[in-house]
């Protein structure tokens, strides 16, 4: 053989050798459980820093258009669902306008174009499930939403002087008709049964988030589900609560941050949040009072409580106001989330320091 010939096969040796011990660095496996507007909004930040995303959702929503397309068609509420999808699609502004498009007349006044979609979707699917992945795939999701539960269930809450409420709807208007703190939240029928790729994608995860979002009515309803706490237990992944910045009227009044992680607890076991997240940024007064007026208020941070609980907090300033409504920064808290999971991973001795260079998150690795 030539020397050419020979100079060849070792560069092409050298290139073998090269390309088999490059390996393209693995994304962190993000679960996010919850639902309504706090988990969607959350999604948004956290797909700028991964694609391995999955949102688990309640489906305990009878509300709105949603509960009207339970009724009539016999599925799932689509609302939590379509809004999950939303935030982690790669589609065009006008697209994302059209499917949250809200009819505001005639028969379909108050019905959501997305969740219409979605309903269509299911028509024409074999399953639910098969009808949100292809609702998903249309609209180039970045990252996984699934159903908590395939069952259709409805949501309790049982108030601390024994007073029993039906329906998710009802629980968070319950002081119009019937004033009281909540006890606690159950499902009927009993022993539900959870969507099998919810419980194996968190066995597999790195993080899972719980929250933000509204605490008897979001959160907690997915952690009622048959397996899902065990699962949560079982997983080596890092447990994250994002508390709420404001309380909610007919849910969680007068509750602190020490309160929500509590009410948590209560509904799964201790240990379910490694960490805390909670917003430590001041609001204007102007803003206060409107909340004040609507029955919310700022979420306490007590920290004499806070220190009685086995969980480490991180408080920040989390808050943005949009249309002059209080909700969490969304890249704040992302970039929070992910430097928690780095930390985590690199204490398990995982190294992953040349994707956060690649995504240009220098800062996050000392």
């Amino acid at each position: 053989m030539s020397i050419i010939g020979r100079m060849g096969r070792v560069l092409a040796n050298i290139s073998g050798v090269g390309h088999r011990r490059w390996k393209e660095p693995k994304e962190p496996q993000i679960v996010a459980i919850g639902g309504g507007t706090g988990l969607s909004t959350m999604l948004r930040g956290l797909k700028a820093y991964t694609s391995n995303i999955t949102a688990i959702v309640t489906v305990a929503d009878d509300g709105g258009g949603s509960g009207i397309l339970r009724q009539d068609l016999g599925m799932l509420p689509p609302g939590d669902i379509r809004n999950c999808i939303l935030a982690l699609a790669n589609t065009e502004p006008i697209m994302e306008k059209l499917l949250q498009y809200r009819f505001t007349e005639g028969m379909l006044k108050g019905q959501n174009f997305g969740n219409l979609f979605l309903a269509a979707m299911d028509g024409i699917s074999p399953s639910f499930e098969q009808a949100v992945q292809r609702m998903s795939d249309v609209l180039a999701v970045k990252g996984r939403v699934l159903p908590v539960t395939l069952q259709d269930i409805k949501l309790y809450a049982q108030l601390e002087d024994g007073y029993v409420i039906a329906g998710e709807s009802k629980i968070s208007s319950h002081n119009n008709f019937h004033k009281g703190p909540i006890g606690r939240v159950y499902l009927k029928p009993e022993g539900v049964k959870p969507f099998y790729e919810a419980i194996r994608v968190i066995y597999d995860a790195d993080a899972i988030v719980l929250g933000p979002g509204s605490l008897y009515t979001s959160i907690i309803p997915n952690l009622l589900v048959e397996g899902i706490c065990e699962a949560i237990k079982r997983s080596k992944a890092l447990k994250i609560y994002v508390c709420n910045v404001m309380t909610q009227p007919g849910e969680t009044d007068g509750y602190s941050v020490a309160s929500h992680i509590r009410a948590i607890e209560d509904h799964s076991f201790k240990g379910i949040i490694d960490y805390c997240i909670y917003n430590t940024s001041d609001i204007s007064e102007d803003l206060k009072n409107r909340y004040t007026a609507d029955g919310a208020d700022i979420v306490r941070v007590n920290i004499g409580e806070m220190k009685e609980l086995d969980v480490g907090f991180l408080g920040g300033d989390y808050v943005c106001i949009s249309n002059a409504y209080i909700r969490h920064d969304t890249n704040r808290l992302a970039k929070t989330i992910i430097e928690l999971v780095h930390k985590n991973l690199f204490s398990r001795n995982q190294k992953m320091p040349t994707y956060y260079y690649r995504k240009g998150f220098k800062n996050l690795v000392q």
